[in-house]
């Protein structure tokens, strides 16, 4: 049947079919080779470093030198012990923090100064801030967020007061503060001011002095962020101070 079919194409034919049957068998091969791997082997090289990855793995590391080691899915964190001081510091805080924000609202309605209002808007918005983390670290471990002990006999807290936390303006400071106008205000606030943040620093320093206060992570970083904040707040304002007592001597 091929005797009109010239050599070289006959040739050519055979070849192609010899390559066409080769590639067959090849084929037929690869798919004999994975018929007879056990099932299990692909899925297992493709998550050999997690069985089930639907399920959280929790790891604990280890201490220097140690290995770490993988506990089970069930694991929930706790949160670490706190000092009643702790709890004080953060609920006299809020308190300390409540006044600032409070001194900073009259700004708008008091003084024209630019610079105590830029000053005046950065300690409410940072403050307001940090009121809000404290009541949510004392809601977190089922503390209140007041110092109020409500009950508690032999006690009106209507008529009895709590007392100021260190550097807190006195009612009669406030007072002043709220009917001062213009370059009175001006002075009477950053005296104050410098004064409220004093007493923030004294409140920091008693914390970390009390034996077992200040190892809460979350407390001991806010608590050296508000020190080291209001210490550079005090020396701006002391700046102002003495630029505002220069320009009256001229």
């Amino acid at each position: 049947m091929f005797s009109c079919v010239p050599k070289w194409k006959l040739h050519r034919f055979r070849r192609k079919r010899k390559l066409q049957s080769a590639g067959r068998s090849v084929a037929l091969c690869g798919v004999l080779f994975a018929a007879s791997v056990p099932t299990g082997f692909f899925s297992s090289a493709a998550y050999a470093q997690q069985d089930d990855p639907a399920k959280p793995v929790v790891v604990q590391p280890g201490a220097p030198g140690k290995p770490s080691r993988t506990l089970p899915t069930t694991t929930r964190a706790t949160l670490p012990p706190r000092s009643q001081a702790d709890v004080e510091f953060m609920q006299g805080m809020i308190m300390h923090h409540s006044q600032a924000v409070e001194m900073t609202a009259l700004i708008a309605s008091h003084t024209e100064n630019k610079d105590l209002g830029s000053l005046g808007a950065r300690i409410s918005s940072s403050q307001s801030d940090e009121i809000k983390f404290m009541q949510r670290w004392l809601a977190a471990r089922g503390e209140a967020v007041s110092m109020a002990k409500p009950g508690m006999p032999g006690m009106d807290m209507a008529r009895e007061p709590m007392a100021l936390m260190p550097g807190m303006l006195t009612p009669e400071q406030m007072e002043a503060l709220r009917k001062a106008k213009g370059a009175q205000f001006d002075h009477l606030f950053l005296t104050g001011m410098i004064q409220h943040h004093g007493g923030a620093l004294t409140m920091v320093k008693e914390l970390f002095d009390t034996a077992g206060a200040g190892q809460d992570a979350d407390l001991f970083n806010f608590a050296t962020d508000a020190d080291n904040t209001q210490r550079a707040e005090i020396k701006i304002m002391q700046t102002m101070l003495e630029k505002k007592s220069s320009e009256e001597k001229r």
